[in-house]
């Protein structure tokens, strides 16, 4: 049927543009004679990979000099850990509970420091952001932990938490590069590519140079010390280098498109075409609160579970794919990450209309 509109939650479609050029480059990368999945890690050519794709990263995010920007393995899930057993003093975090994603991290935090959940909301099945203005934060909180987006749910923070001086961590697995943010406001933050920025095997963590420690308890191994990868620029071990080429790509094509100040403008004009016509319609209704609702990915329902499933399968004929709700959710989610063209959501548009008509 050719290329579909993918809708998937992550793995997420990339850049068609970015798609041809790796597939031109696949097998004699710039004249060296092999694949970049076939060189060596430890060789110039990969070298320059590695630190040109960093490079833009740091030009595109903004990221000042003191803080260093890290290609990891393990998902975002793996962070779940690495970010109480690095940054424990105290003894003690605060976590943000909005969707499945907190609640795993402070869950897995749990292992390694008390938890103190600060707010949360649960209560109406993750459908809105918690006020944060004033939470009431323990004075000897090691950080504040949120998870910016959440992509099953499909809520947004659209202002940062009043931290009252504790450091920020924020997973930003699925708003990752969707807009400008001012990297100053936060001690780190991390996110899995495979939504936004590439394909899955890669997590980016940018981490602020004080909170890197040496002096960590000796149960913490090698390989999830921020240390041990800051070090070596992220060449501690053999990371997934084809991988983190292709977000390489991805940094250029972005900053082609006029980089993050550009894709917000994108981001948010594609959000309000669907939920315009979500609000207008008389059969799909949308979960989240408007307020908190994400550009990134948006959950909607018509109410009846025949009927969603009827909806997919049929919009899945029209090259229209991956739209099956989260089992925690149920119904549809459409995730328009950058890489998801304009016209993949006027089309979607069209079909619910379509839909909307006939029943």
């Amino acid at each position: 049927m050719g290329r579909v509109y993918n809708f998937s939650a992550g793995p997420a479609m990339l850049p068609e543009e970015v798609l041809r050029q790796a597939a031109d480059e696949m097998l004699d990368y710039h004249g060296s004679g092999m694949s970049v999945m076939e060189m060596s890690h430890r060789g110039k050519v990969y070298d320059k990979i590695i630190k040109e794709a960093e490079q833009d990263f740091r030009e595109l995010v903004g990221v000042p000099d003191n803080y260093r920007v890290l290609f990891l393995q393990g998902g975002g899930s793996t962070q779940f850990a690495m970010v109480p057993m690095n940054l424990t003093k105290n003894g003690t975090a605060a976590y943000v509970i909005t969707g499945n994603w907190a609640k795993k991290a402070a869950e897995e935090a749990e292992r390694y420091t008390k938890v103190v959940r600060v707010a949360s909301s649960a209560d109406k099945n993750y459908t809105y952001i918690p006020d944060c203005s004033d939470l009431d934060i323990p004075e000897e909180a090691d950080y504040l932990y949120i998870c910016e987006n959440n992509t099953i749910y499909g809520t947004e923070y659209k202002t940062l938490p009043n931290t009252k001086g504790h450091v920020l961590v924020a997973d930003v697995s699925s708003n990752f590069l969707s807009r400008p943010i001012d990297v100053t406001k936060y001690g780190m933050f991390f996110g899995g590519v495979q939504k936004n920025v590439g394909p899955a095997g890669v997590t980016i963590a940018v981490i602020r140079e004080d909170l890197i420690r040496d002096d960590l308890p000796a149960y913490v191994p090698t390989m999830l010390r921020y240390k041990t990868h800051a070090d070596k620029d992220s060449l501690y071990n053999t990371p997934p280098c084809y991988n983190i080429y292709v977000c390489g790509l991805v940094f250029q094509w972005l900053k082609k498109q006029g980089g993050l100040e550009a894709m917000d403008q994108r981001n948010k004009a594609k959000a309000k075409i669907f939920y315009d016509y979500l609000d207008s319609s008389s059969l799909f209704k949308g979960t989240v609160e408007p307020k908190d609702r994400s550009y990134m990915n948006a959950p909607f329902v018509t109410g009846d579970k025949e009927l969603d499933a009827l909806f997919v399968k049929e919009a899945e004929a029209q090259g229209l794919v991956s739209l099956k709700g989260h089992r925690t959710v149920g119904g549809m989610r459409a995730s328009m990450y950058n890489a998801m063209p304009v016209e993949g959501v006027e089309k979607l548009v069209e079909f619910m209309k379509d839909f909307e008509a006939r029943h």
